[in-house]
């Protein structure tokens, strides 16, 4: 599996110059704190993550709630790993690190495809890890609570961003894989 790089920023950050060895700068471009819609990412203890059965033995259904009241971000890209495999789960379609603004008390969607069916080799795991930002440690869930047997089967894994409802994720996860 690949491993996606995170994106972990304070929102409030301006301009950063960082130099380089042969003496130049180069600018790193974070949101600014005047931004309406920039909101800190949510602290790890602010959020509610679960995770159970998909439509399928190799799909698993995902979401994340804001319990603070006030609203918060995770990155766009829900975070999922296998047991002890290296990598997480790779968005579809690709897309990069970014905030998923999570209002007080609102929710988001993903689902995730553990195994391609179509493949004709993979690994088992007896529990996935999955958390709303990369920045989060994450809820851990045995493969027993997450489908039909106590092992969860893995194979070029991929995910959903962050949807508005579970149906919207379903789709989402069933018109990329096609």
């Amino acid at each position: 599996m690949r491993i996606r790089t995170a994106l972990v920023a304070p929102a409030a950050t301006a301009l950063v110059l960082l130099p380089a060895a042969t003496g130049a700068s180069a600018a790193v471009a974070a949101p600014a704190a005047s931004s309406p819609a920039a909101v800190a990412v949510c602290r790890e203890g602010a959020v509610r993550v679960t995770a159970a059965p998909g439509a399928t033995a190799h799909v698993v259904r995902i979401s994340v709630t804001n319990k603070g009241g006030a609203a918060c971000s995770v990155d766009r890209i829900p975070t999922v790993t296998f047991g002890d495999l290296d990598g997480a789960a790779q968005p579809v379609p690709p897309v990069s690190s970014a905030p998923y603004r999570l209002p007080a008390g609102g929710s988001a969607y993903a689902a995730v495809r553990t195994f391609d069916p179509t493949a004709g080799e993979s690994r088992t795991v007896a529990y996935l890890t999955v958390a709303g930002d990369p920045s989060h440690v994450g809820t851990r869930f045995d493969a027993a609570s997450v489908g039909p047997s106590r092992t969860v089967r893995v194979w070029e894994p991929v995910t959903t961003s962050w949807q508005p409802t579970a149906a919207k994720a379903d789709a989402a996860l069933a018109s990329a894989t096609r």
